[in-house]
């Protein structure tokens, strides 16, 4: 029977426990970060298109000037329903990016276990 020296077991136990947990790790804050950049550039529109429109409203001097404002404001509430449509696709499409990501670091981990488990039984 043989027996593992104190590198082996620690070596193991890093490559069954702690790299897949920082694999995991890594892959969540590049998830998170890039998130929220995403929702920080939308916010960002949003306020810009915010403020873009109350100094257009403060400019408004008569009657000619209303109405001109109020026929942008279809445009403006088109090209912001496309901002809002385009930003949630954006989100989507990273949680689907870090759900097939996530999915095949499980699935690497769960063969290299595999293999260890293997290893170790013939060793024993």
């Amino acid at each position: 029977m043989r027996t593992f020296n104190t590198n082996e077991m620690t070596q193991q136990f890093d490559n069954l426990f702690m790299a897949p947990a920082r694999a995991y790790m890594s892959l969540s804050i590049d998830y998170s970060e890039k998130l929220l950049n995403a929702q920080l550039d939308a916010n960002k529109a949003y306020v810009d298109t915010g403020i873009a429109q109350m100094r257009q409203l403060m400019s408004v001097k008569d009657a000619d000037g209303l109405r001109s404002y109020m026929e942008g404001q279809q445009k403006v509430a088109k090209e912001l329903a496309e901002r809002v449509k385009g930003d949630a696709d954006k989100v989507v499409s990273l949680q689907q990016d870090f759900m097939q990501k996530s999915q095949k670091l499980t699935e690497e981990n769960v063969k290299q276990a595999q293999a260890a488990a293997s290893k170790m039984s013939k060793t024993a």
